[in-house]
């Protein structure tokens, strides 16, 4: 038999279910655990989640969507100030890391084959390591041809640390754009490049 739960008392359990998970908790997720007690619509679940989105607006945290699900987040505009709560340094990623990483964004699924031709240098095994280690991007096929090359694409948790819910919400190609390029494939080639 399902329980009955006062809305005030719906709305503090899920925003501390938000606070204290540690990963983004999708709106199945809510559903099938902290709440599964209760008879709760998709439609009424989505209204409390509006109204704890409303409650934080203007405040130094907000509830944010993403690709995993709903979770909460200092704004963007706190973290110079913030970041002095933890002197350790975040990690600095390389330019051909970050070349890689936007070409299988914007290009996936991609072989490393492709990458290269692109670039116009190789990309390096610990490149993708890299990016696999984060957690970034992940192999989801193989490609039809000869010695069938992994194909590779971004993950939600790549979306998650972006704070994107889809990749339709990836920033335009501005730089490329600027440069009178309007296919990725016709970047320059030759240019040198340290591997990490």
């Amino acid at each position: 038999m399902k329980r009955v739960i006062s809305e005030l008392q719906l709305l503090q359990l899920v925003e501390a279910a938000l606070f204290t998970a540690e990963q983004p908790l999708s709106l199945e997720q809510l559903q099938n655990s902290v709440l599964e007690d209760f008879a709760l619509s998709k439609k009424k679940v989505q209204r409390i989640l509006a109204q704890i989105e409303q409650d934080y607006a203007g405040r130094g945290v907000q509830l944010q969507l993403t690709a995993s699900g709903y979770h909460f987040q200092s704004r963007p505009e706190l973290s110079e100030f913030l970041a002095k709560l933890w002197p350790e340094r975040s990690p600095r990623y390389s330019r051909a890391v970050l070349e890689t990483l936007a070409l299988i964004a914007y290009r996936q699924p991609i072989t490393r084959g492709e990458i290269e031709d692109i670039r116009g240098v190789s990309v390096s095994s610990q490149i993708m390591r890299t990016l696999q280690d984060r957690g970034w991007v992940k192999v989801v096929g193989h490609k039809e041809v000869p010695g069938r090359p992994g194909l590779y694409a971004t993950t939600a948790q790549f979306l998650d640390y972006f704070g994107l819910q889809r990749l339709e919400q990836l920033p335009e190609l501005m730089a490329f754009q600027q440069l009178g390029i309007t296919d990725a494939g016709e970047l320059p080639s030759g240019r040198q490049e340290s591997n990490a």
